[in-house]
């Protein structure tokens, strides 16, 4: 790891490369900096949620940990919680749900930091910085690494695009209501308010 790498100006994506372990002294050094890592090794740094994209997103945190509190079968997190995964990255979703199963094989110690495992259901929220081929290409790399069910929403264009292994994503616009499936039977997303935003 590099010593000038607590220095580093935030960029869109820094051409540091560094190991899971120095990743994690890296967060750990600099907490106030929202970062991801790729599964090359290189550390991305994320620009912060504006307003919209941010009540967006907490509105439908809101929404799937209300259900999950009632259908115990999992855990919900939020958009600061980041998973290290089997390609070797280290994402944050705007929201996941994790089954109790799945989320207790990974130890204590290690839930304390970045679980090593991934969710089984994942959103991701389009914020004014995201390009949409960028966050596309973010959606099948949850899908390759195991989430069973990946909803990309863009408020500003009332669409989600809902992903599946082995599957084409679908589009759906102009939708009210969308229905989860596989690990997220019965939790129905209601979308009027997210539409809406902070209109």
């Amino acid at each position: 790891m590099p010593a000038h790498a607590q220095a580093l100006l935030p960029t869109p994506r820094t051409h540091l490369r560094t190991t899971r372990e120095g990743y994690t002294k890296f967060c750990e050094m600099n907490p106030d900096l929202r970062v991801e890592l790729s599964a090359e090794g290189e550390i991305i740094f994320m620009p912060p949620a504006g307003g919209e994209s941010d009540f967006r997103s907490f509105e439908l945190g809101f929404q799937l940990r209300a259900w999950a509190a009632e259908d115990g079968r999992g855990t919900v997190f939020g958009s600061s919680a980041q998973f290290f995964l089997p390609d070797g990255s280290g994402l944050s979703p705007d929201a996941a749900w994790i089954s109790n199963g799945a989320l207790h094989s990974v130890s204590y110690e290690q839930r304390q930091k970045f679980p090593p495992v991934c969710p089984e259901f994942v959103v991701e929220v389009l914020s004014p910085s995201d390009r949409l081929k960028v966050a596309k290409e973010k959606m099948e790399q949850w899908i390759a690494n195991g989430v069973r069910l990946g909803w990309l929403i863009a408020g500003e264009r009332e669409t989600v695009y809902v992903y599946r292994p082995s599957r084409p994503p679908q589009m759906r616009r102009g939708i009210l209501k969308l229905a989860g499936e596989g690990p997220v039977k019965g939790f129905v997303l209601q979308l009027r308010p997210i539409w809406h935003g902070l209109r």
